[in-house]
C-alpha cells in the first residue's frame, strides 16, 4: 500500500512537471510550483526527485515510452511501416495537445540544448522513430525505386519535425490534423511507386485512402488535404 501511494505520487509529480515545463519552460518552472500543482509537499517531491534536472529527465522518459508504445501497437495491428509512420505523425499531433509530456519533451530539449550532458532527448528520439519506420518501409519495398535515400530521409524527417512547430502556433487541433493529412497527401505519391498511394491513408485512422478506382462504389471524395468530404457537400473545396 505504501509503495502504491509512492508510485501514485511520483506519477502525479511527473505529470505536473510536464505541465509546468510545457507551460512555462524549463528555466521558469520551479520545483515549488510543480509540487503545488501536483498537490504535494516539496518534501514529497524531493523524496522522488533530487533536482529539477532529474524531474525533467523523468518527463522526457515518459514521452519516449509513450511514443515507443504507440509505434509498437500500430505495428502489432498489422499496419505496414509507411502507414505506421503516417499514423504516428497523427498520434504526435494529437498528443501535442492531450499529453503534456510530449510538448514538454520538445521544449526541454530546445531550452537545454548543450546543458544536459547524457540526458534523454525526446526530439532525437522522435526523429529516430521516424527514420526507423522509413527505413523499414524501404526494406519492405514500399518506397519508389531509384530515389535518393538521403533526400527522402531528409524530406520526411523535416516534415515530421515540423508538426511540432505547427502545433506551437496554437492553431486548433482540427486544423493541425488537416495540415498533417495535407502533408502526407503530397508526400505519399512521391515516396511510393506510381499508383501505390491508393493503398495508404493520408488522414487519421478511419478516413479513406488517397485515391480509389473511379468505378469503386465505395469511393468517397477527398478535399484538397486528403480528408473525406462530408456527405452532402459537393463542388470544389479549394
Amino acid at each position: 500500500m505504501v509503495q502504491e501511494r509512492s508510485e501514485r505520487t511520483r506519477r502525479k509529480l511527473v505529470q505536473a512537471g510536464a505541465e509546468m515545463f510545457h507551460r512555462n519552460g524549463y528555466a521558469s518552472a520551479t520545483l515549488g510550483g510543480i509540487a503545488a500543482f501536483a498537490g504535494v509537499t516539496k518534501g514529497a517531491l524531493y523524496f522522488h526527485f533530487a533536482s529539477k534536472e532529474e524531474l525533467a529527465e523523468a518527463v522526457q522518459l515518459r514521452g519516449c515510452a509513450l511514443l515507443d508504445e504507440a509505434v509498437r501497437e500500430l505495428r502489432a495491428s498489422g499496419l505496414r511501416p509507411l502507414q505506421t509512420l503516417v499514423d504516428t505523425t497523427h498520434w504526435l499531433a494529437r498528443n501535442l495537445r492531450e499529453e503534456p509530456s510530449i510538448p514538454a519533451g520538445f521544449r526541454i530539449t530546445k531550452e537545454c540544448a548543450g546543458l544536459r550532458e547524457g540526458g534523454t532527448d525526446f526530439h532525437r528520439f522522435w526523429l529516430a522513430a521516424v527514420c526507423e519506420l522509413l527505413r523499414q518501409a524501404r526494406e519492405a519495398g514500399e518506397l519508389r525505386a531509384g530515389t535518393d535515400w538521403e533526400s527522402i530521409e531528409s524530406l520526411v524527417a523535416a516534415a515530421a519535425c515540423g508538426i511540432e512547430t505547427l502545433a506551437g502556433t496554437g492553431m486548433p487541433y482540427a486544423e493541425l490534423q488537416r495540415r498533417v493529412a495535407g502533408l502526407w497527401s503530397l508526400l505519399l505519391p512521391s515516396l511510393v511507386p506510381e499508383g501505390a498511394e491508393a493503398n495508404y491513408r493520408a488522414g487519421m485512422p478511419g478516413t479513406v485512402p488517397l485515391s480509389r478506382p473511379a468505378d469503386d462504389p465505395a469511393d468517397a471524395p477527398l478535399d484538397a488535404l486528403g480528408a473525406p468530404v462530408p456527405a452532402g457537400v459537393t463542388g470544389s473545396t479549394g
